[in-house]
């Protein structure tokens, strides 16, 4: 994608090799994407269609009921993922990358003048990444235990060890996350590749049975029969049908990672034909066998389409599926962090990087733990994967509603398609989405409100982050002297000392208060005096020659501004060292890094947040990484320099 062009032709260029990020041949790519990409809706055949007529509202497994399933799953997965992401969607590309934020920060660049729309827009934004964190919490938890559970329908004996054989294997994978992917990631794409081509041919195999399924699945009627025949089981149903499409945002999310075009192949021609056979399979199967044994096979049909003798090898397979789906989630979890961390939504975190070429791979510490944790609640508390799927489905449709919120703007406020086309698409993606989101909601009483209060949770605190980010900046710059007052006042009498200070400022105006401290307390200027401001931008990534601004004040003063992308790893020694307009290159032997540490004073005196909630932001800012560690600066040429502020 051009960096010159315009926000609305960035918006529908290609993203097929963004900044570096996916580049190789097409057909390495695919399986690529088809490790990383697919997991989640990839593994939903192990639960989706047994939740929807054996979960908590049942159905009988009947022609009426498996035919009019059939076809709802079958048009959710071509108006959701193939219509509505994969089509419109992913050409809403932020200069190659994907996702809530990155089509938030697209959005708010391109119409950040209109205010009037702005704030609500940056809020919804705010809470589908909320909601991608209590989805994050579910998608590990019922991929593995639903996987794990395909051992009772070898022995029914082992159903004591489902639970934990699953917390085995979860606490494994979550503690191998700071040794780095890259070596197990190098096997995702074959694993899943087999996975997906055991599907087809499963499938395949039982709609020789009962071909009719296939006619079924591709006339809409079948489903319209069913909402008239059934209206009220029909909208429950939708509740579990709509398992089947959960992980089409990360078809999104993950483009900056393959390109579209790769993740759109590999749907069309491989994951989606095996995911269709799949279902046509289990209803076939169901339809074949007898009244009474339907009953016991739906309580677990994607295992029961192995024969007996394959029926471990199965689940061997879907476990490592499950685990794969489960590893894309967590990185994701990693990605979108580091993500808010850069625009400013969450406190610095301890962020390492586990691959010395692949910049994308990282590991949060705090991220990992607390995701197993929570993790581990949800297995243990639930103890079943029917029990977790009545948590599940809340977050994904709420994310999914929002991204059509999102994309409206974009439609008609940025690209200004068609209004006629854009509307008749609208109306269809928030019809759907409304629907499930609502068939959704009659799941809160039976766990659908944890990935709501996670949602809450997580939106208050990024929320609260980010406010009180601004006060603090707003309150300091209050006070803020101008520099040209400054060093005309200062400079000629303050004793000068050799080597080069960098102040780091949030603020590129006036003086920082870290400098005036310095100049109270140590009586002294050095040689070279520079103000340095670390800004994100709206962007993925800053081009190299763009990363810098330097302003020369004389007298040895510099005001240097730094932008990177919201993606980017920030490193202010490497930049500093390739600085050409501040004078001599900066050493780093030679240079002092002086910091401000503020200790916040909540007040209710003073216009701004809540009292509770400018405590809670005093608490994040303690508990927060330092700025030296953050912005990669060198221990042992640093000083930190403490005061009190009230917001």
């Amino acid at each position: 994608m051009s960096t010159t062009a315009s926000a609305g032709a960035e918006s529908s260029a290609p993203a097929d090799n963004p900044h570096g990020h996916a580049h190789g041949p097409l057909s390495k790519l695919v399986i690529g994407a088809i490790g990383v990409v697919y997991g989640d809706i990839g593994t939903s055949p192990i639960y989706a269609f047994r939740e929807t007529f054996a979960g908590h509202h049942t159905l009988a497994p009947d022609r009426l009921h498996i035919f009019g399933v059939l076809s709802l799953i079958f048009w959710s997965m071509m108006i959701i993922v193939s219509l509505k992401y994969l089509t419109v969607i992913m050409r809403a590309d932020n200069k190659g990358e994907g996702g809530s934020l990155a089509l938030l920060a697209l959005i708010n660049r391109s119409i950040g003048k209109e205010k009037r729309w702005t704030a609500w827009i940056v809020l919804l934004g705010v809470f589908a990444t909320a909601l991608f964190y209590g989805d994050s919490m579910i998608t590990p938890a019922i991929s593995v235990l639903s996987a794990v559970e395909g051992l009772t329908t070898v022995n029914a004996n082992l159903q004591p060890f489902v639970v934990p054989i699953a917390v085995g294997i979860l606490v494994g994978l979550f503690s191998i996350q700071s040794r780095g992917t890259a070596k197990v990631g190098s096997m995702f794409g074959p694993v899943m590749f087999v996975y997906f081509l055991t599907l087809a041919t499963l499938g395949v195999w039982h709609v020789l049975d009962y071909p009719s399924v296939l006619l079924a699945m591709l006339n809409p009627f079948n489903a319209v029969n069913f909402f008239l025949q059934e209206p009220l089981r029909a909208f429950f149903a939708m509740g579990s049908v709509v398992l089947a499409v959960t992980g089409a945002e990360a078809l999104y999310a993950d483009m900056g990672h393959f390109g579209r075009k790769p993740i759109r192949v590999s749907w069309v021609t491989f994951v989606m034909p095996a995911l269709l056979l799949n279902y046509l399979g289990q209803g076939a199967m169901l339809l074949a066998q007898p009244a009474a044994q339907a009953i016991e096979t739906v309580r677990n049909p994607f295992f029961y389409l192995a024969p007996e003798m394959l029926r471990l090898p199965l689940v061997l397979l879907a476990t490592a599926a499950t685990v794969i789906a489960s590893q894309a989630v967590i990185t994701g979890a990693f990605s979108v962090t580091q993500q808010a961390i850069q625009l400013g939504f969450i406190p610095r975190l301890r962020i390492l990087h586990t691959s010395e070429r692949a910049a994308g791979q990282i590991y949060i510490p705090l991220v990992n733990w607390a995701l197993l944790v929570m993790v581990l609640l949800l297995v243990i508390t639930f103890q079943s994967s029917s029990n977790l799927a009545a948590a599940y489905g809340i977050a994904v449709t709420g994310a999914m509603l929002i991204d059509s919120v999102l994309i409206a703007v974009v439609l008609l406020m940025m690209w200004k398609w068609n209004r006629w086309l854009s509307i008749g698409l609208l109306a269809l993606f928030f019809t759907i989405d409304l629907l499930y989101f609502s068939a959704n909601m009659l799941k809160v009483p039976d766990g659908g409100w944890f990935p709501l209060l996670v949602g809450v949770v997580a939106f208050t605190l990024l929320t609260t982050w980010a406010s009180g980010r601004k006060l603090m900046i707003d309150r300091m710059s209050e006070a803020s002297l101008p520099m040209e007052i400054f060093i005309k006042s200062a400079a000629p009498s303050a004793a000068r000392v050799q080597g080069t200070a960098v102040f780091m400022t949030s603020s590129a105006s006036g003086v920082p208060h870290a400098l005036l401290h310095n100049l109270k307390h140590n009586k002294v200027l050095h040689e070279r005096v520079i103000l340095l401001t670390v800004k994100i931008e709206d962007v993925p990534y800053v081009p190299a020659e763009k990363r810098s601004e330097a302003k020369d004040y004389g007298s040895g003063f510099y005001r240097v501004i730094l932008r990177y992308g919201f993606m980017e790893e920030v490193a202010v020694p490497d930049a500093l060292a390739q600085l050409k307009e501040c004078g001599p290159q900066c050493k780093t032997m030679d240079t002092s890094f002086f910091l401000a540490r503020q200790t916040l004073l909540p007040s209710a005196k003073r216009p701004g947040m809540a009292l509770w909630r400018e405590r809670l932001f005093a608490w994040m800012l303690r508990n927060s990484v330092s700025a030296m560690e953050f912005f990669k600066l060198p221990t042992n040429r640093v000083v930190e320099l403490g005061s009190q502020l009230e917001i």
